[in-house]
């Protein structure tokens, strides 16, 4: 599986400019930002989380982990656990798991953004493969994802 292409369109449909940057395969965000040759606080994972009647999505950087207690403070769910791989395929079908771009709307989720992200210029993410990320401005994201930005990181 590559770039999703509902993502490559729905950027060009809004006019956003962006890059496909091929890289070997990695599992995890500090892996991948190491082989795109990028500092980890540039590279934002998404992790699904749910309190087992909703799916939310929430935004950190590589070298960062949700907070689950500053998330629920955030949010206002109560309990919110992460998802499980089989939850997370039936979200995303179109994704490998643990590769899911930060465009929550497009799946019909929120989007929340842990607060260290606006601190950079450029954001690059899993666009759907291990393989393949997308570079693009943060401000962009922001604007198209609209998330709710906060402290959720353990820190």
């Amino acid at each position: 599986m590559s770039v999703s292409r509902k993502i490559t369109d729905f950027l060009k449909e809004k006019g956003v400019d962006f890059e496909i940057v091929s890289h070997n395969v990695t599992y995890t965000a500090q892996e991948t930002a190491a082989s795109v040759h990028a500092p980890g606080k540039e590279l934002a994972k998404t992790v699904i989380v749910t309190d087992g009647s909703k799916y939310v999505m929430v935004i950190v950087d590589a070298p960062h982990l949700v907070d689950l207690k500053k998330f629920a403070a955030v949010s206002g769910m109560k309990g919110p656990v992460l998802a499980s791989e089989s939850e997370i395929k039936k979200l995303f079908p179109d994704c490998e798991v643990g590769a899911m771009p930060p465009f929550g709307n497009l799946y019909g989720l929120g989007v929340f953004a842990d607060q260290r992200l606006e601190k950079d210029e450029t954001i690059i993410f899993n666009a759907c493969s291990h393989f393949e990320v997308i570079r693009m401005k943060y401000s962009d994201l922001k604007r198209l994802v609209n998330p709710v930005v906060g402290d959720i990181a353990k820190v």
